[in-house]
């Protein structure tokens, strides 16, 4: 049986697989997009020449062509019919683009300096909680155009995404992404005692001080000394901690005083030592 911390460590690795693939069809789709859409106002634009040479010449316009060119946006695309609509629709897809490759590049952790110094909020230090509503945020600008099929599905699976690692981040917090490291997950493996033994935590309680009697011993306080209140000074109060006596002369005189007795160990000999008598 796995512990605990193992089965974290698994769960924040799926999610963060799930996230690179999502974070990759948006990629794909939104470069899809991008070339269909260059195509579509490339035949808008001809189109518009055409309707052009066409009044020119004192001709009649096709119906359809002056429908098409009365749309609010270019037919087959994503791109507003207005000034320099083609400019910004390109534009906000390139951003898209760029967003997902940073977004891809935080979730594999590299380069990992370059985020803590100048993304912190997609560094370690952070936990998932930003990631999640940067791709909540390009999943709803891509959806609040008519896509096709392929970008509708890529971006409605990121949002779900970004929701889940929102949820993640606020279970976890800055902890997230160190449960889910590799690095950590083998430091922690090199250590020479386990943690869990069949599910249960194994590991030693530190005590967050030391015993009662070690202080006592280092700083001469006693039970007797322990009713003194605060208000008698700072003196008192150093004069308690640097009271020890160690084990010479004046620690048995001043235990000799509070009626303990210190007995000398009897002097002995080893069997195998010859007697004082004999030579």
């Amino acid at each position: 049986m796995l512990p605990p911390r193992a089965y974290t460590f698994i769960s924040l690795n799926i999610i963060r697989l799930l996230s690179i693939i999502a974070l990759l069809l948006v990629f794909a789709s939104n470069v899809v997009t991008l070339a269909n859409d260059i195509k579509a106002v490339n035949r808008f634009m001809e189109a518009g020449k055409n309707a052009t040479a066409i009044d020119d010449a004192g001709g009649s316009v096709n119906a359809t062509v002056e429908q098409m060119l009365d749309f609010d946006y270019i037919s087959g695309s994503t791109v507003p019919n207005q000034p320099a609509g083609a400019f910004w629709a390109v534009l906000n897809r390139l951003f898209i683009i760029f967003q997902v490759v940073v977004l891809i590049l935080s979730e594999l952790g590299w380069p990992a300096g370059f985020f803590n110094r100048y993304f912190p909020v997609l560094g370690k230090n952070f936990g998932l909680g930003a990631l999640g509503l940067i791709q909540m945020l390009i999943g709803a600008a891509i959806l609040s155009h008519r896509v096709d099929t392929f970008t509708l599905v890529s971006a409605f699976f990121l949002f779900s995404l970004g929701c889940l690692n929102i949820l993640v981040g606020l279970i976890f917090r800055e902890t997230s992404k160190p449960k889910r490291s590799l690095t950590s997950w083998r430091e922690h493996a090199k250590s020479a005692l386990p943690t869990h033994v069949a599910g249960v935590d194994v590991r030693p309680i530190i005590a967050s001080g030391p015993p009662s009697f070690v202080s006592n011993l280092y700083t001469g306080s006693s039970a007797a000394g322990h009713g003194r209140t605060a208000s008698e000074g700072g003196d008192e109060m150093m004069k308690e901690k640097f009271a020890s006596f160690g084990f010479g002369r004046q620690g048995e005189k001043a235990a000799g005083l509070k009626g303990y007795l210190i007995s000398k160990p009897v002097e002995s000999l080893p069997r195998y030592a010859p007697k004082p008598g004999v030579i």
